[in-house]
């Protein structure tokens, strides 16, 4: 069975062709700078090849875009594995917000892409895109499944004391203010991960898991459900992050409305002018960031330091209220390959029972999962990579094989 699994964003698309069940990947590639003169689209056969570059493209939306997508995975002059897009058993896409109509990954029908379309004013940035990739593959690939994988989903289980806003209860019921959580793929994968590495029942997994990238965010897993997480009714709240300011007092942003500052404004520079990149002046890239540091830049170092206090002060919030914590699980790109600051977090949460070994968390890098800490850690911190896009792949195949979707 050939699965196509689509992330489609306002800029680009990424996409793998999965072989399952053997969960191999065929190929996989990312049309970048979509909508402008400048895209390109990049493919590889695999993950262990070099992608190849097809040059400039003629890609002005999304369903040219895709189109390219199809025919590259038809070329084998750029690696593709398939003679024909028959070949494809079913379609996977990553969408953003399912809001809290969705508890669980679904077959796309037109009451799913209302329900898209709805939430839409909730995520502005990533819907719209998510359903102008759907669009375009159910009109090109038309005869086989397709399934959205919501972020949301995993999340969908947080209770009303950790959703509620204490805003008025008008503000929930008819404006839909609420905490809805973003990365929930990312969360259940590593979820799932670490039941497999632990060797215990999912149901039974208590767990905070972190996703830290340049967004960044952390779950509290309780018996395998998410009872709480750092992100918002956007995923501008929680962690600090690349460019996000994450948590804020709400009168800062009446303050500097106040000064003259437009809403637009103010929101555009706390997502993409704040978190790392406000502080240190320019600099979001985590590796940029330690580099400036040790040539002396204080405010790089601060940045740094923020950082990672912030992280440990969630984790530690998130232990309180679960029953017992099996293990912290570290993913995203800077969990998974940026060791320093991985020590650094194991320092902060020492009182909790983490204790580093230096030479695994060395180890620990360029996709290994491992333990990051030593065999008298209290609390174990384990380092998972994520796998989304293979979520999305299982998820897909098991709707297709069964032939509908859940009830």
């Amino acid at each position: 069975m050939n699965i196509f699994v689509i992330n489609s964003g306002s800029s680009s698309i990424k996409y793998r062709l999965f072989a399952m069940p053997a969960e191999s990947v065929l190929v996989e590639g990312h049309l970048e700078r979509l909508g402008t003169a400048g895209a390109r689209l990049h493919q590889s056969s695999g993950r262990t090849n070099p992608p190849a570059d097809s040059g400039g493209v003629n890609a002005p939306d999304h369903a040219h875009g895709l189109q390219l997508v199809l025919k590259a995975l038809t070329d084998p002059r750029h690696g593709g594995p398939l003679t024909d897009l028959s070949e494809i058993d079913g379609v996977g896409h990553r969408v953003v917000h399912g809001g809290a109509d969705v508890s669980g990954s679904v077959q796309i029908t037109e009451a799913v892409i209302e329900t898209i379309q709805r939430h839409v004013e909730l995520a502005p940035l990533h819907n719209p895109p998510n359903l102008a990739g759907i669009r375009a593959a159910m009109e090109a690939i038309p005869n086989v499944p397709h399934v959205a994988v919501f972020d949301t989903a995993f999340l969908s289980t947080l209770p009303p004391r950790a959703y509620r806003y204490a805003v008025p209860t008008d503000w929930y019921t008819e404006h839909r203010v609420r905490r809805y959580g973003f990365h929930g793929t990312s969360h259940r994968y590593v979820t799932a991960q670490a039941a497999v590495v632990l060797g215990k029942p999912l149901a039974e997994l208590n767990l905070i898991t972190c996703h830290l990238g340049n967004g960044c965010s952390v779950t509290a897993v309780a018996r395998g459900r998410a009872v709480d997480h750092s992100m918002g009714m956007t995923p501008l709240a929680g962690l600090m992050m690349g460019t996000r300011s994450g948590d804020l007092d709400p009168s800062v942003v009446l303050y500097m409305l106040e000064r003259g500052l437009a809403a637009e404004e103010i929101g555009d520079l706390l997502n993409h002018a704040s978190g790392l990149f406000g502080v240190s002046r320019g600099l979001s890239d985590l590796r940029d960031l330690e580099d400036a540091g040790r040539r002396g830049d204080g405010e790089a170092a601060l940045a740094i330091e923020m950082f990672i206090y912030r992280i440990a002060k969630y984790i530690g919030s998130y232990a309180a209220i679960l029953p017992s914590v099996d293990a912290v699980v570290l993913t995203g790109g800077i969990g998974e390959n940026a060791a320093a600051i991985r020590a650094q977090l194991g320092e902060l949460l020492h009182p909790l029972g983490v204790e580093i070994d230096q030479a695994a968390n060395d180890a620990c890098v360029g996709g290994a999962t491992g333990l990051l800490t030593g065999p008298t850690a209290a609390l174990p911190m384990w380092c998972i990579p994520t796998e989304e896009e293979l979520l999305i792949a299982r998820d897909t195949a098991r709707l297709v094989d069964r032939g509908h979707a859940p009830t």
